[in-house]
């Protein structure tokens, strides 16, 4: 069995985590760090401290009705893209460990577009 990083856990969730392939289980959060715990296979987790989180991104859609998923940038190790049933719960006890300055939105679909565009066609 895994021992968890948190001594007091803030929020639960049910949660999925896309590495990969898709990943069903629970979202902790809690005082040392973010966790997702595989709900059938016991190997299979995500232990991420708070001193390791570099950015925290949402994908809001809507005007921020809607937020389908959200990613975790760290410092080292890459990002971990997750989703949950109440994400706006989460990325606010998120928001207790993490600088909301540290918190922002991920770009669009047109941005990337032309963010891409213009690298295409810059001057050299």
């Amino acid at each position: 069995m895994v021992e968890s990083l948190n001594t007091k856990v803030d929020l639960v969730i049910d949660g999925t985590a896309y590495t990969g392939l898709t990943d069903y289980g629970k979202i902790m959060i809690g005082d040392k760090g973010f966790e997702f715990y595989h709900a059938r296979d016991t190997r299979k987790f995500i232990q991420i401290p708070w001193e390791e989180v570099d950015y925290v991104l949402a994908s809001v859609l809507f005007k921020g009705k809607w937020i389908p998923r959200y990613a975790i940038q760290t410092k080292k190790n890459g990002t971990y893209t997750f989703a949950s049933k109440k994400p706006k719960d989460v990325l606010r006890a998120v928001r207790k460990y993490v600088e909301p300055s540290r918190m922002v939105q991920s770009l669009g679909f047109f941005e990337v577009i032309q963010r891409g565009l213009k690298a295409k066609f810059k001057k050299k």
